[in-house]
């Protein structure tokens, strides 16, 4: 039962909504009815706040990391993914917002880098590099979901491939309005007006 413990732990985690707690304490409004309409730190950025948008990227980043190491400290290794599951669900599939949540790009790194740091660098790396070079933020993202399954075999973490690889394949689902946008060349950058 200690799986289902960790995977509950994870999703209790990963369903804190902190881009609408932020935006409705600060004043920013319902995250729901702005741009995209979505939970996670780009959307908050639509509202112009960069400070909360910030604080909401650290914040989606921690609850995935937290939960993979507080499973890691109560059930041990072998539990680790379970909670990052779990965290990643709770992310994209709140039960308190009627299961639409984020799209768990900020949650995946905190989770990468709770399973394996190397895992987080790489993920890290690629998804701030694309962003550098692209100003996309879906692409980068999408890009770093995938690159995490793949680091995790070059770098020999064998263990944490299928579940990262599971979380890259909801990471490009949940994108494909994204997916659509880009390949009609009208997705939006990072701070296009």
């Amino acid at each position: 039962m200690e799986w289902i413990a960790a995977l509950a732990l994870g999703y209790l985690l990963g369903s804190i909504p902190f881009g609408l707690i932020l935006s409705r304490l600060f004043g920013a409004g319902d995250l729901r009815a702005i741009g995209s309409g979505n939970i996670g730190a780009t959307n908050v950025l639509r509202t112009g706040r960069k400070g909360l948008a910030a604080a909401t990227l650290l914040l989606d980043l921690a609850k995935g990391l937290v939960a993979v190491v507080a499973a890691r400290a109560l059930f041990g290794e072998a539990l680790t993914e379970q909670a990052a599951i779990g965290a990643f669900a709770g992310h994209c599939f709140p039960v308190w917002l009627a299961f639409r949540g984020g799209k768990g790009v900020a949650t995946t790194a905190g989770i990468c880098f709770g399973l394996a740091w190397p895992i987080g660098l790489v993920y890290a790396a690629v998804w701030l590099g694309l962003l550098a070079l692209t100003r996309i933020s879906s692409l980068a993202g999408m890009s770093a979901a995938i690159a995490a399954p793949i680091a995790a075999w070059t770098l020999d973490y064998p263990h944490h491939i299928k579940a990262l690889a599971a979380i890259a394949v909801v990471v490009v689902v949940l994108h494909r309005a994204n997916i659509a946008r880009l390949l009609a060349g009208t997705e939006p950058k990072v701070a296009q007006k």
